[in-house]
């Protein structure tokens, strides 16, 4: 997305310091949510010294593209947005998971002004300042405490690790973004902290394995409000539950440990939500996708799960048409998913990807019209099991959480529900509501994906 200039990003009056004219840069980010809070702290580190976004890519000093590389698909979309870029600017920054990858870059358009891989916040604003020079002024305090939030004001994004140290055949994140590197607890409750102090009222806490976080660490403790925090998942999750927002896992690595957090949830300090990417369930594509592989103790576990927290709702996304997918390993997905009635479920039919494991295993490739019929048959049986699920909910009365409001109508979005990936709660109200409230709605009826009622 073309990112608009964010409130807090105006120079007071419109210009910068002394009275000259603050250097504008336009901004691209796409890919996952991991990306956009890249770009957020990007953005922070231009916002802190004092360049302005614009929209524009005509006239900006420079356009930064920060890149998605996971998908061949992503790639395309990601040069798609360089060369629109390039169209109308001469200085375009390239940053994010496609920059790890220069020369696909470098051979389609060999005059980029700058190149660079993700996490690489230095080295993109090296290339800015390359491009223009900031302005200064030490008397004006350019940045909120926050940092620069691309998201609506009430939730946000909270990165606890980079990288991973799992190898799915079907993935090159690793090779993009390197091996887990966790954050110390400390500086996670810290950044908490200030954004619930900004108003923030629900933290999507998100890693490429958040499961795993603080591995890499051995588990170290740092002090938070003169206390010892161990970089662990529960003790995180805990901690961040008693700050007194909502908090969401997602990315949640299926590891035993992740049983521990189910009874946070069930005494209400974390949402009852857990984000699985189970990617697949026949023993055998997991073997070749290099997953956990024994999805009949998987079960079992999400048995036990609901049965400690009955409100627990799970999303998980799968892959159809992996290499060597039988239709036997399809119909065994299938018949596990009707056991397993996830609540909120995605689905993407298997695409190669340049370096990944899986396209050398030998195995024979699913053709598209294969693919495309199982992925149809797949997603008409997850709308099944989500149109039952939700019409349970009808009588019922549920929090809300507001992200769009108008004087009698709002949508919002339950605890188990969350931003842009799963379903909404369209709302009627006799009172104006406002974005970020947590309002009690009624339900009165439902659909495959959304629930409609009223706030009470």
């Amino acid at each position: 997305m073309i990112l608009d200039p964010p409130p807090s990003a105006a120079v007071p009056g419109g210009d910068a310091p002394r009275g000259a004219a603050a250097p504008k840069i336009a901004f691209v980010s796409l890919g996952c949510p991991k990306a956009l809070v890249d770009s957020e702290q990007i953005i922070s580190r231009l916002r802190a010294e004092g360049y302005e976004l614009t929209k524009s890519y005509d006239g900006a000093a420079a356009v930064i593209v920060n890149t998605c590389g996971f998908l061949d698909s992503a790639k395309a979309e990601s040069l798609a947005a360089i060369g629109a870029a390039a169209a109308e600017n001469g200085k375009i920054i390239v940053t994010g998971c496609m920059g790890a990858e220069p020369e696909s870059i470098e051979t389609r358009f060999p005059n980029i002004f700058s190149i660079t891989g993700p996490q690489a916040f230095e080295s993109v604003m090296q290339a800015v300042h390359a491009a223009v020079a900031p302005p200064h002024d030490p008397l004006f305090d350019l940045l909120p405490a926050q940092g620069v939030k691309l998201t609506p004001r009430h939730y946000a994004y909270l990165k606890i690790s980079e990288g991973c140290n799992n190898r799915c055949s079907f993935c090159i994140i690793p090779k993009l973004r390197g091996d887990l590197v966790s954050r110390p607890a400390a500086d996670i409750l810290r950044e908490a902290e200030k954004l619930v102090a900004a108003g923030v009222k629900e933290l999507l806490v998100i890693s490429q394995d958040t499961s795993a976080y603080g591995l890499d660490l051995r588990y170290a403790e740092s002090v938070f409000h003169d206390r010892a925090v161990r970089a662990k998942f529960i003790d995180l999750a805990r901690e961040l539950g008693s700050l007194g927002v909502w908090v969401r896992l997602h990315y949640v690595y299926p590891y035993p440990h992740v049983d521990d957090v189910i009874e946070l949830m069930a005494s209400g300090l974390v949402l009852p939500y857990l984000d699985i990417p189970f990617q697949h369930a026949s023993p055998s594509v997991l073997r070749a996708m290099k997953r956990p592989g024994d999805q009949e103790k998987t079960l079992e576990r999400i048995k036990r799960w609901r049965s400690i927290c009955p409100d627990l709702s799970i999303r998980s996304t799968f892959i159809v048409g992996f290499p060597g997918e039988t239709e036997a390993d399809f119909e065994f997905l299938m018949n596990w998913l009707g056991e397993a009635k996830l609540d909120r479920v995605g689905a993407f039919k298997y695409e190669p990807v340049e370096g990944a494991a899986a396209n050398g295993l030998g195995l024979p490739h699913i053709e598209p019209q294969t693919q495309e019929i199982r992925y149809r048959r797949f997603m008409e049986q997850a709308q099944a099991v989500s149109t039952r699920k939700l019409k349970d909910k009808v009588g019922k009365r549920l929090s809300v959480i507001v992200d769009e409001a108008s004087p009698r109508a709002a949508e919002g979005r339950t605890k188990g529900d969350a931003p842009e990936i799963d379903g909404k709660v369209h709302i009627v109200s006799r009172r104006p509501l406002r974005a970020g409230e947590i309002v009690s709605v009624k339900i009165e009826r439902s659909d495959a994906y959304d629930l409609y009622g009223t706030a009470v």
